[in-house]
C-alpha cells in the first residue's frame, strides 16, 4: 500500500523533551517581563499588528489583531493572578463593546480573532455576563454580515478585487480559527443557525481549500451558489505553494472545531495537516514563511507560524485517543517550543518590545519582515500556558 507523505511521521519527534530542557517556568518569566515592558509603554492601550525594529507602536482598537493583545493580558493574569493584567484587559473588553456598537472596522471574517481572546476569554475567566453578551453580539454580527446562505460559506475579504464578481464569494484558511466564536455562541444559546453555518463552511474548506496532499491554499473562491472555482494565495509565495502560517491556522482551526463537534473526519484532516507541517519543518523546528523553501534556502523563518502550530498540536494531543498519537503531537509541540524559547524569544534585558522575534507579517506586502507580531506573541504565550497548566481554551 502506498503511504502518502502526509501520513508519515518525522522520527525526530518521537523523543521526549525533558522538563529540565524545556524550562517552561523560565520562559514564562521572560515572556511576562516583556509583557510588562510593553504595558509600561502603552498602559491599557492596544499595540500595532507588527513591530518596527522589534518594538510595537501604539494602536487604536482597529484592524484584525487587537484581540491578541487583550488575550496576552488575560493569559498573563491567569499565570500570575496579578490584578493589573485583569484591570487592563477589562478596559479593553469595554473598548470591544464600543467597537461593536459603532461598527468600527468589522467588515471582515476575523471577528473571532477579535472577540474570542478578549470577550469570550473574559467570560470564561471572570464570569462577566457583560463580556458574554458582547461576544454573543459579535457572533451574531459575523453570521449576519458574512454568511452567504446560498454559497454555504462565511465570506472573508471585502474591498478591491474581492468585491468583484469573480472573487466575491471567497474563503481563506484563517477563517477556520474564527469559526469557534459561532460554535461557542451555539453552545451558549442553542441557536442552530450558527452551527449550520459553521458546518457548511467547514465542509467547503475541507473539500476545497485543503489540497489532496494536505497542504492548503490561502484563498479559495466559489461562485454565488457555492460551486468551486479556484484557489490562490495572498500572503504565500505562489498560488501552488503552501503558506506556513496558513497551514498552522488550518491545524489549530480544525482541532478546535473538533472540540465542539466531535466529528472524527475533522480530526483526521487536522492530523494530516499537522504531518505536512512537521514533515517540512527545518532542522531548528521553526518553519520558513512558505513551505516552498527548505534548509539552505536563505529565506525568512516565521516564528508566528510555528507558535500557532504548537497550539494546534497540543489541542490535537487532547483529542486523539491513541496514546502513541498523543505522545507524538505533544513531543513535536515541545520540540518546537524549546527552539522558540532558546532561539527566537527576546531577551528580558534587550530593547526589544515583543515576546518573539523573527516573525513575518506578510512577505508579498513587505509587512513585518523579520519582526515581532502580536499574533505570534499571543500564540507563543498560549503555548507556554498550555504546557504549564490545564488551560480552559479561549477559542
Amino acid at each position: 500500500m502506498l503511504i502518502r507523505d502526509e501520513d508519515k511521521r518525522e522520527t525526530r519527534f518521537y523523543s521526549r523533551v525533558s522538563r529540565e530542557e524545556l524550562k517552561i517556568d523560565e520562559a514564562i518569566t521572560k515572556a511576562l517581563i516583556k509583557v510588562d515592558q510593553i504595558m509600561d509603554m502603552y498602559g491599557d492601550g492596544f499595540v500595532s499588528p507588527v513591530t518596527s525594529e522589534n518594538r510595537y507602536l501604539h494602536s487604536a482598537n482597529i484592524g484584525w489583531t487587537t484581540g491578541f493583545w487583550t488575550g496576552i493580558l488575560w493569559l498573563s493574569y491567569e499565570l500570575t493572578m496579578n490584578p493589573k493584567y485583569k484591570q487592563a484587559a477589562e478596559k479593553q473588553v469595554i473598548s470591544f463593546s464600543d467597537r461593536l456598537d459603532q461598527r468600527v472596522d468589522l467588515d471582515h471574517h476575523d471577528i473571532g480573532f477579535l472577540y474570542s481572546p478578549s470577550c469570550v476569554a473574559a467570560n470564561k475567566i471572570t464570569g462577566d455576563p457583560g463580556a458574554r453578551e458582547v461576544a454573543l453580539r459579535a457572533a451574531q454580527h459575523l453570521y449576519d454580515a458574512r454568511y452567504e446562505q446560498q454559497a454555504g460559506i462565511i465570506r472573508c475579504w471585502s474591498g478591491g478585487k474581492f468585491d468583484e464578481d469573480e472573487y466575491r464569494f471567497n474563503m481563506i484558511i484563517d477563517s477556520l480559527m474564527n469559526m469557534p466564536l459561532m460554535e461557542w455562541a451555539y453552545e451558549q444559546t442553542g441557536h442552530l443557525e450558527y452551527r449550520d453555518a459553521v458546518q457548511r463552511h467547514m465542509t467547503k474548506a475541507i473539500n476545497h481549500i485543503i489540497r489532496e496532499d494536505a497542504s492548503t491554499f490561502h484563498v479559495y473562491v466559489f461562485d454565488e451558489k457555492g460551486k468551486p472555482k479556484f484557489g490562490e494565495t495572498a500572503q504565500g509565495y505562489s498560488h501552488s505553494s503552501c503558506w506556513s502560517r496558513g497551514q498552522a491556522w488550518g491545524i489549530y482551526g480544525l482541532a478546535i472545531n473538533y472540540s465542539y463537534t466531535k466529528d472524527e473526519h475533522i480530526l483526521k484532516v487536522a492530523e494530516r495537516l499537522a504531518h505536512y507541517f512537521l514533515n517540512r519543518s527545518p532542522e531548528d523546528m521553526v518553519a520558513y514563511w512558505d513551505f516552498e523553501f527548505t534548509e539552505g534556502s536563505g529565506q525568512l523563518k516565521d516564528s508566528s507560524a510555528s507558535a500557532v502550530a504548537v497550539c494546534g498540536l497540543l489541542e490535537l494531543a487532547k483529542w486523539v485517543t491513541n496514546e502513541e498519537d498523543k505522545t507524538y503531537y505533544r513531543n513535536a509541540a515541545e520540540h518546537i517550543v524549546k527552539s522558540l524559547t532558546e532561539n527566537y524569544a527576546s531577551s528580558p534585558s534587550s530593547q526589544d518590545r515583543c515576546l518573539l522575534l523573527h516573525g513575518v507579517g506578510s512577505v508579498p506586502h513587505d509587512s513585518g519582515i523579520d519582526e515581532g507580531n502580536v499574533f505570534g506573541d499571543y500564540y507563543y504565550l498560549e503555548s507556554l500556558v498550555r504546557l504549564k497548566k490545564d488551560w480552559n481554551c479561549y477559542w
